[in-house]
């Protein structure tokens, strides 16, 4: 299972959808990532449950809209499935596609913005933010689309290249304590971090946290039992095909001495009788090669004696 929930911090995409809600906080969140003025927004979550390889995935989409009709897709990001850019074309889809009513002319299409918040860097440069705006390689002219696509990494080191409450926001997503939130007196921090410890006493926010975990734990239980019986069951198969083709192997051989076994004796039978003992050995013998000398030596011998002292 995962951390409590009262020890979450706002990197935990679960608290950060939670707190992203209210519009109050979405609004203060966008206006220190963008760096603008946003007057009011209208936000919503759509939580959508995908559990990877390791089955610890959840992924919350905050969507939101201002009073300019400006569109967000805002989502908190710790894993790095290596998808991310692909995953921004088809938001921006769904961005379009829900802003566009029938029969409009596409210059109704809203400005939009697809935010993913990194733990990690998601390009290896270094770098506390990418931005990604449409221009034409030859000409450096900018397409006009309206719509960038901006990766922000928190553990970014080029500070110099973004303001010191960005910073901030970053410091506090990664470690949302009241000594965090109070430190440089940032006013849209510590509005944030009120509203995340009134969160943190919510009960039933609580409850669906731990219903999540609780669900992802049992889900990877499920397939990590399915894959160890899908694993399981070619092994099986082919541990008891070579069980059984080793056991009629050795079947076949017992069975082999036994005849050569069953010769030798009656060979030496037309020389006498043979001494128990002599006998046991003889049956119990499994070597081809023993036994194939021992039928040879029978054939040849004159007497049990000449037998038993060559044997």
């Amino acid at each position: 299972m995962g951390e409590s929930f009262q020890k979450l911090n706002l990197t935990n995409a679960y608290l950060f959808a939670a707190a992203m809600q209210d519009e109050e906080i979405c609004r203060n969140v966008l206006e220190i990532a963008l760096n603008k003025r946003i007057s009011r927004v209208k936000a919503h979550v759509e939580q959508v449950l995908f559990l990877d390889s390791e089955f610890k995935s959840v992924r919350f989409d905050v969507y939101a809209s201002d009073e300019e009709e400006v569109s967000y897709d805002v989502e908190m990001q710790n894993d790095d499935t290596k998808n991310l850019p692909k995953r921004c074309r088809y938001y921006q889809a769904e961005l379009d596609v829900t802003s566009l009513r029938p029969g409009e002319d596409y210059q109704q299409l809203k400005p939009g913005y697809i935010i993913f918040i990194c733990s990690f860097d998601p390009f290896g440069k270094g770098r506390c933010q990418y931005v990604f705006e449409e221009y034409c390689k030859e000409a450096d002219i900018p397409l006009g689309d309206e719509t960038q696509k901006i990766f922000f990494n928190t553990n970014g080191t080029d500070t110099e290249n973004v303001t010191p409450e960005l910073l901030h926001l970053f410091e506090y997503l990664k470690q949302s304590t009241e000594e965090v939130a109070v430190r440089h007196q940032d006013e849209k921090i510590l509005k944030i971090h009120e509203r995340v410890k009134y969160l943190k006493r919510d009960r039933k926010l609580e409850a669906g946290y731990m219903t999540m975990e609780e669900y992802i734990h049992q889900e990877a239980e499920r397939r990590a039992k399915l894959m160890a019986e899908t694993m399981a069951k070619p092994m099986a198969e082919s541990m008891a095909e070579s069980m059984a083709k080793s056991m009629a192997e050795s079947m076949a051989e017992s069975m082999a001495a036994s005849r050569v076994a069953q010769n030798i004796l009656a060979l030496l039978e037309d020389l006498g009788t043979l001494p128990d003992q002599t006998k046991e050995r003889i049956a119990k013998e499994q070597n081809e090669d023993v036994l194939s000398a021992w039928l040879k030596l029978a054939a040849r011998a004159d007497s049990i004696e000449e037998f038993q002292s060559k044997m």
